[in-house]
C-alpha cells in the first residue's frame, strides 16, 4: 500500500494557474456561495464549515480578487489621502499612522500630494482620487483652501479632514479630526510663565495654515490671561532656516533682557532659533528659553534638547480612519485629541 505524504498531495492539490475560488470550494468540499459567505465573514457558516475553506485557502494560496470583487461591491478596498509636501513633519506623520491603520483593516492606500497651495490644485487632486474609485478620502492638508474646495465639492464618498478648524457645524457632511493646537500652545506658554517668564515672544507659522493659527491664538489668550504683552515674530513658513532668520534678528532683544524666552510654532523652527542663538554667542537656556511644537524624533538630542509639545500622530491616524469607514456618531461632530508637553533642557528660569 502506497503512502501518500501530506504535503506532497497539498502540492499535487495545487493547481499551476492562480487558483480561484471555485479550485478552494472543491478541495473544501462546499459550495462557491459558502466560500464566499467565509471570505466575507458571514455568521451563517458552522464553524467546522469555516475552518475546512480556512485550511482549503491556506493550502491552495488563494488569494481575493479585488478587481473582481469590486466589480461586485463597487468598492475597491482603497482609501485615498491628499496630503502637502513630504517636507511638513506632522502632516507626513499622520499620513504614515492613517496608512498603517488603513493596512490593519485590510485596506490599500492611494497617496495624492499637492503641489500647490490653492482651491483649484485641491479640486484636481480630490477629483484625481475620486476617479480612481477609492471608497472614501483621508485630508491630511491643513490649509484653508484646501477645505475651502471641500466645501465646494458635493463628493459621494465620505471625506475625513485632519486639521484643527474649530467653525465646523453640525450641517457639514465631512468629519474632521485634529490635535487640539491651541490647548498645546496654551500648554507651551504656561510652562514659560510657570517657570516665571513674562517677555515672550512667538515664533508664528504660515498664513492660512489651521495649526498655525490656532497656535498663535492659543499663545494669545494665555499670554492675555497673564497680563503679558503678546509680541509676535512671524516666520512665514515652518522651516528652519526662517527660525534661524527670526533668531538673529532677537538676540539684540535677548541681550537687553526684552525677550527672555521665545514659543515657536514647530520644532523646525525652534532648531533654527538655537542655531542663531549659539552662533550669537547667546546661552540657551541660561539668557533666553526656548519650546517647540511636533516633537521630533530628534528634538531630544539637540544641545540642549528642546523643551516641545508632542502630538499624537499614530492616534490621530486611526481616529481618521475609524471616522472614514465607522462614521461619527452625530453629524459635523469632530474629533479632538490631546497634545502634551515634553519639558527638556531648552527651558529654564529667567535671570534674576
Amino acid at each position: 500500500m502506497t503512502t501518500v505524504n501530506p504535503e506532497q498531495h497539498a502540492a499535487e492539490s495545487r493547481p499551476s494557474r492562480r487558483p480561484s475560488m471555485a479550485d478552494v470550494a472543491a478541495v473544501a468540499g462546499v459550495s462557491h456561495q459558502t466560500v464566499s459567505r467565509v471570505l466575507n465573514e458571514h455568521p451563517n457558516v458552522r464553524e467546522g464549515t469555516r475552518e475546512r475553506v480556512l485550511e482549503a485557502i491556506e493550502r491552495l494560496g488563494y488569494r481575493r480578487n479585488r478587481a473582481a470583487r469590486a466589480l461586485v461591491t463597487a468598492r475597491t478596498s482603497t482609501i485615498g489621502i491628499l496630503t502637502v509636501g513630504s517636507e511638513f513633519f506632522g502632516p507626513q506623520s499622520t499620513v504614515l499612522a492613517v496608512e498603517a491603520a488603513a493596512r490593519a483593516r485590510g485596506y490599500f492606500v492611494s497617496v495624492t500630494s499637492l503641489d500647490r497651495y490653492d482651491v483649484d490644485s485641491a479640486l484636481v487632486a480630490l477629483n484625481h482620487l475620486v476617479d480612481q474609485g477609492v471608497d472614501g478620502v483621508v485630508v491630511v492638508a491643513p490649509l484653508e483652501h484646501v477645505t475651502r474646495a471641500i466645501d465646494e465639492t458635493a463628493l459621494s464618498i465620505p471625506v475625513v479632514v485632519v486639521a484643527a478648524r474649530t467653525d465646523v457645524t453640525a450641517a457639514d457632511p465631512v468629519q474632521y479630526v485634529y490635535v487640539d493646537q491651541r490647548d498645546g500652545a496654551r500648554q507651551a506658554t504656561e510652562h514659560l510663565l510657570g517657570l516665571g517668564h513674562r517677555r515672550i515672544v512667538h515664533v508664528s507659522g504660515p498664513v492660512g495654515w489651521f495649526d498655525a493659527a490656532e497656535r498663535l491664538r492659543g499663545w494669545r489668550e494665555t499670554m492675555a490671561e497673564a497680563g503679558c504683552e503678546a509680541v509676535e515674530a512671524a516666520a512665514g513658513d515652518w522651516f528652519a532656516a526662517s527660525g534661524f532668520g527670526v533668531g538673529t534678528g532677537l538676540v539684540e532683544q535677548v541681550r537687553a533682557g526684552a525677550v527672555t524666552a521665545v514659543f515657536a510654532a514647530n520644532d523646525y523652527l525652534a532648531i533654527g532659533l538655537l542655531r542663531a542663538f549659539w552662533e550669537a554667542g547667546v546661552a540657551v537656556p541660561d539668557d533666553v528659553s526656548v519650546v517647540g511644537f511636533d516633537d521630533l524624533q530628534s528634538s531630544a538630542y539637540y544641545i540642549p534638547a528642546l523643551t516641545t509639545v508632542r502630538q499624537p500622530f499614530a492616534e490621530v491616524g486611526r481616529a481618521a480612519l475609524d471616522a472614514l469607514l465607522d462614521g461619527a456618531s452625530t453629524p459635523g461632530e469632530a474629533r479632538v485629541l490631546a497634545p502634551s508637553l515634553v519639558p527638556r533642557g531648552s527651558s529654564a528660569p529667567p535671570r534674576s
